[in-house]
Order: structure tokens, then sequence, then C-alpha cells
């Protein structure tokens, strides 16, 4: 109860107006702390981010859950006995809110892959996925979300369909009275077209990577079952004008897929530009140098100094 208070406390205190450029906190602040929890959210507060980016799932009870994961990570997640989650999948869609929330997501298994793509991760043992409501509550009045829909359209029994799905999100985040201050993003467009005809007001963005490990895009086919039926070929192969066409007000690429052309096209069709996820102080310069409208990091600690000495004020 005291840790919570203090959580609370800080958190409301450090809520920031809104900026010009938009500095986001991936998942909190994945690179200090424990991935999409309320320290992790405390942290990228407390170091100047204009937004939280969090994802979302809901479970059989109908809770909105801050994880990035429809099938819990074993990486990262240990049952009541402390011991990491076996090969058994566990899917959010199909748990109840306390059943989740009897699971220990406060440290990355030290013998795991991913434990080393975070060495200054810091393990908080105990802490428990949180809510978007429990989220909501210990922030202050003017704090910013970019949430996440995690559903993808070739694992269709993972979560509910993009409509409840949409419609369960936007529910909650009126009831939350944000919806002001929330972004609604997903690589899967077809949440995105839903949100739009749901929730005019509520902007969204429309994720994309082309890679060799994930590519959303299709562009060698001309279409990808991502992008909610936009033909790229009708787009002129530009996933911009693509993004545009389903109503997005951002584009938010893989950041090794943005260039200065990509980035100027976006912003001629009034589209903002916001890349995920930069780590690499390097990358975080060239793409400031672009022009671009924000940054979805791990490290907000890297990305502050960078923004000001290049002139770019948080506020």
């Amino acid at each position: 109860m005291r840790v919570a208070g203090l959580i609370a406390a800080t958190l409301c205190s450090l809520a920031a107006p809104a900026t010009a450029f938009d500095l986001q906190g991936h998942r909190g602040a994945r690179g200090l702390f424990p991935e999409n929890t309320l320290p992790a959210f405390r942290a990228a507060l407390e170091l100047g981010v204009t937004t939280l980016e969090t994802d979302l799932a809901i479970t059989s009870d109908g809770a909105v859950l801050l994880t990035h994961d429809p099938v819990l990570n074993r990486q990262i997640v240990r049952d009541t006995d402390g011991k990491w989650l076996d090969a058994t999948p566990r899917i959010a869609n199909r748990l109840t809110l306390a059943e989740i929330k009897r699971l220990d997501v406060g440290r990355i298994d030290p013998t795991s892959r991913y434990a080393t793509q975070f060495p200054r991760q810091q393990p908080i043992d105990g802490t428990r996925m949180p809510t978007l409501a429990e989220l909501v509550a210990v922030t202050g009045p003017t704090v910013r979300f970019n949430l996440e829909t995690k559903l993808r359209p070739d694992r269709p029994d993972e979560t509910l369909a993009p409509g409840p799905f949409a419609a369960r999100v936007i529910a909650e985040v009126r009831q939350l009275g944000i919806a002001p201050r929330t972004t609604l993003q997903s690589f899967d467009w077809r949440t995105l077209v839903e949100a739009r005809r749901l929730a005019p007001e509520i902007p969204t963005a429309c994720l994309s990577i082309e890679s060799g490990g994930m590519d959303t895009v299709g562009r060698a086919a001309g279409t990808s079952p991502w992008l909610a039926g936009v033909s790229l070929s009708a787009q002129e192969g530009s996933v911009p004008k693509a993004a545009k066409s389903i109503g997005c007000s951002i584009w938010s690429p893989f950041f090794r897929n943005v260039n200065a052309a990509e980035v100027a096209a976006a912003q001629a069709l009034g589209l903002k530009v916001i890349p995920w996820t930069v780590n690499d102080p390097g990358e975080m310069a060239r793409l400031i140098d672009l022009k671009v409208d924000g940054l979805i990091t791990d490290y907000p600690d890297l990305a502050v100094p960078i923004l000001k000495a290049k002139g770019v004020v948080l506020r």
C-alpha cells in the first residue's frame, strides 16, 4: 500500500503538458525497469517523456490489461511459486484478471536471450501486470497515452476479433475520461478502421515494419493482411498514403525504414511521423535531424539529453 501510494504521488506530480515533439516511453521505460509496469511508467515520466506508450490485451472477464504479449512471455513471467512459466501457452484472453494478477513480471529471466538485450533493466520482484485503469488512477490529468491493440491477422484465436477489441478499448478509454489524451495504434490496421468508425475523435497511429523478421507492408505482393484491405499498389507503393487512406493522423514506422523522403512525403500528407523503437543515440540524432515529430524509445534517459542538445525542449 505504501509503495502504491508513492507511485501515485510521483506520477501525479510529474505529468507534463503536450509539446511539439512527442517523446514516448516504450512500455514505460523497458530498458530501465520491467516493461509495462507502474515502476516503468513512473521512471518514464520522471525522465521527461510526453507520452506513455503501452500495449493492450483483453482478459477473459473483460479487463483491459497492459501487456505486450497476447500469449504471455515466458521470459518475463513467473508463477505463484516463483518459477518461470513452462512451455504451456498462457493466453491473456483466456485468463481472468485475478489469475493474471497472481503472476510476477518483476524481472527478466537472466538465462534468456531477452535479458541480454536489456542489461540495464532493474528488477523489482513482486511486480504485477497493471490494468489501464490502474495506470490512469496513478497518473496526473495531463499525461498522454499511446495505446497499442495487440492482435495479429495470422493468429485470430489468440485475441478478440478487431471489432470487439476496438470497442472494448474505446469503452474503457471513455469510461476513464482519457479520450482527449489518447492515441490508438496498431500494426493490425483493422482495429484502427474500427476505432475511426466508433470514435472518430480519438486519433489513430498506423504502425508498420518492413524487415527480414517481420513485414506488415507486403510491398512485393502489393497488399498485406495487416493493412485492413488497403492495396499498397493502389497507393503508389506509399505506406504514408495507405495510412492516410484509413484515417490515421500518425505514421509510426520501424526506425530503420525511415528516410528523409518518406518523412517529407508523410508530413506533406498531414501525417505526424513517430518512429519506433529507437534506442541507439546515433539513430535518435539522425531521426531528430530528419524532423520527425516524435520518437518511441526504451531509453528516455538517452533521448532527453540529445533532444536538449539539439534545442528541442520538452515541457
